[in-house]
């Protein structure tokens, strides 16, 4: 190897070192704007943070119709001790794709996983528990009336197994299928013209789960839920088998509901629990095949079908994978200098096939 000190002392070296420069690949093209591509909405998250980034503002308006706010909607960000709200962030995220141009899509109202710091027995009585529910759902929804394309309402209700339902605060207190109910015919109320999701993670890759899903779809909507869409979040292990995610996704389809791949990324890395031996040959084949099968399904939806297709992040480095620690993954369709990664080339080829 020729050292950088050898190049700039050694005029042979420098020819050398001229010659190895030459033989390096060109850097590709900038990738052609997503919602160019993309036979629906084409969304990416934006947190505060990148609000001031002009390298993200500039991508995120070269590619996306619709942002999704990823952090800041979250109820561990909007409400707090003594059910005091706090929504300057998320006002923040809308304020941007307002003026940007770009619809939003709500993220997210009821999650199993936050809220039980102020929803609990110690801070709230049982009997004020479901007026303290309707208040922030009426609330915060209803702060955003008009400007929402749509909303995750319930958040990842089914078990990590597809057996059953996750049980948490808000079913101990309201009813499994209560809570859920509820929650829906809130934000109904409070932004009535929105769409209301359903979101449910790992429904490609697990079967028994997509099963699961899809079947309290069907029963909250004989209960009377207005639910609108389902909300896959579509974080694809590559690994999974050929036909997977077109069986759910055709599965989804047939209960007529608008469908948003709402959260999409596709790590090459394993999680670190096995040893991984494949080369990274391998996984850009899996990640292509994989990536390719979603977008493809995803276009043979009918059109009134296709609410929107969102990745989690717009760019690698925007990944949350990529920034808890993986930082030679490529879960996402952009590198860092905006450039198509092979899975946006997947994704391109598969729409172009689909005729869409």
């Amino acid at each position: 190897m020729i050292s950088r000190r050898t190049c700039l002392t050694a005029p042979l070296a420098l020819v050398a070192c001229d010659r190895l420069a030459s033989a390096q690949p060109a850097p590709g093209p900038i990738a052609a704007p997503l919602k160019t591509i993309v036979p629906a909405p084409f969304g990416a998250t934006g947190m505060t943070w990148q609000l001031d980034q002009p390298d993200w503002i500039a991508a995120v308006r070269r590619h996306c119709s619709q942002l999704t706010p990823e952090w800041e909607q979250k109820m561990e960000r909007t409400l707090g001790a003594g059910f005091t709200y706090d929504f300057e962030p998320s006002d923040r995220v809308v304020a941007f794709a307002r003026d940007n141009g770009l619809r939003v899509h709500g993220h997210t109202v009821i999650w199993y996983s936050q809220g039980g710091e102020v929803f609990n027995d110690a801070t709230v009585p049982r009997a004020r528990f479901a007026a303290e529910y309707d208040r922030y759902i009426s609330t915060f929804v209803g702060r955003y009336r008009g400007q929402m394309a749509g909303w995750d309402v319930v958040n990842e209700p089914v078990a990590e197994d597809g057996n059953g339902l996750r049980e948490c605060h808000w079913s101990r207190a309201l009813g499994m299928d209560g809570y859920m109910v509820r929650a829906f015919e809130q934000a109904k109320a409070a932004d009535p013209d929105a769409i209301l999701f359903l979101n449910e993670y790992n429904l490609e890759n697990i079967p028994a789960k997509g099963a699961t899903f899809l079947k309290l779809v069907e029963r909250l909507l004989k209960l009377g839920a207005p639910i609108g869409g389902i909300g896959t979040q579509s974080h694809l292990d590559i690994e999974i088998p050929a036909g997977q995610i077109t069986s759910f996704m055709r599965d989804a389809a047939s209960l007529g509901l608008p469908i948003h791949v709402s959260e999409l990324d596709f790590p090459m890395q394993r999680d670190g629990r096995r040893p991984d031996l494949r080369s990274m040959t391998e996984k850009r084949a899996q990640q292509v095949a994989r990536v390719g099968e979603l977008a493809e399904a995803f276009a043979l939806l009918p059109e009134r079908q296709r609410y929107a297709f969102t990745t989690w992040g717009l760019r690698d480095i925007d990944s949350w994978l990529v920034r808890e620690g993986r930082s030679k993954d490529s879960p996402l369709l952009l590198d860092a200098e905006g450039r198509g990664n092979p899975a946006y080339q997947a994704v391109v080829g598969a729409f172009g096939r689909a005729g869409a």
